[in-house]
């Protein structure tokens, strides 16, 4: 890891409370498929209006980064409705899956005015995925790490289909930041409820595996999220 990243990882951890420590996040809620699907189905039509807007900056953060790298083929893993579709490079071949047939509804829309890019959409679960080992050059992964009701088989499977050396882009809430703090504790207990987990560790979730974290940069208002950048090993 190199010096200027340590340095970021640093800054970061302090300006966190170590909420890892605490009793209150060494329990994460859970979340099943079933509940998922169902919170998506609701989101789905509302989900541009609701998430849209508010997200975009890192969408465009992470976006940027697959355009500096120019992959040959990328996995978009959690595509959604597809808003990140029209900012990939029109050079690589894309294939994005989501769990929710509803939200894929709405990207196969939007991949069909877009005649320039080779996109593929599928539904599929992130967490058991079909494709061979090291199908895809670059993973990117927007905010649904905190989604997927078991995070560790997620990180396994996209590391699994990533080629070795290859470039894994997460993108996504973290938990502890004192501005967030009071929020996340307030709604904590509805994981299942509003579909992603509040309480989400960067040390837990990022720092415990044996990958290269290549640089991390906070995101979204206030740095509600972070665009960690990481290479496959």
């Amino acid at each position: 890891m190199g010096a200027s990243v340590a340095d970021e990882l640093s800054a970061s951890q302090e300006s966190y409370i170590s909420v890892c420590q605490l009793s209150l996040y060494n329990y994460m809620n859970p979340i099943s498929v079933d509940n998922v699907v169902t919170t998506y189905r609701f989101y789905a039509p509302l989900y541009d209006r609701l998430f849209g807007a508010a997200f975009e900056p890192g969408r465009r953060a992470l976006t940027q980064a697959v355009r500096n790298l120019r992959p040959s083929s990328l996995l978009e893993v959690g595509v959604g409705t597809g808003l990140t579709l029209s900012q990939y490079p029109s050079t690589s071949r894309i294939v994005g899956i989501d769990i929710s047939t509803h939200m894929l509804d709405i990207a196969r829309e939007r991949a069909s005015k877009l005649p320039n890019h080779d996109i593929k959409l599928a539904a599929m679960n992130a967490e058991s995925m079909d494709f061979p080992d090291g199908s895809f050059d670059c993973i990117a992964m927007p905010y649904v790490l905190s989604v997927t009701p078991n995070p560790e088989k997620l990180v396994a499977e996209i590391r699994r289909v990533c080629r070795k050396g290859g470039t894994i882009l997460i993108l996504n809430h973290f938990s502890g930041s004192r501005f967030w703090w009071f929020l996340e504790r307030a709604v904590r207990s509805l994981a299942d409820k509003i579909g992603f987990r509040s309480d989400f560790c960067f040390d837990e979730q990022i720092l415990k595996y044996d990958w290269e974290i290549e640089s991390v940069k906070k995101v979204n208002v206030f740095g509600l999220s972070k665009l960690v950048v990481i290479r496959n090993t």
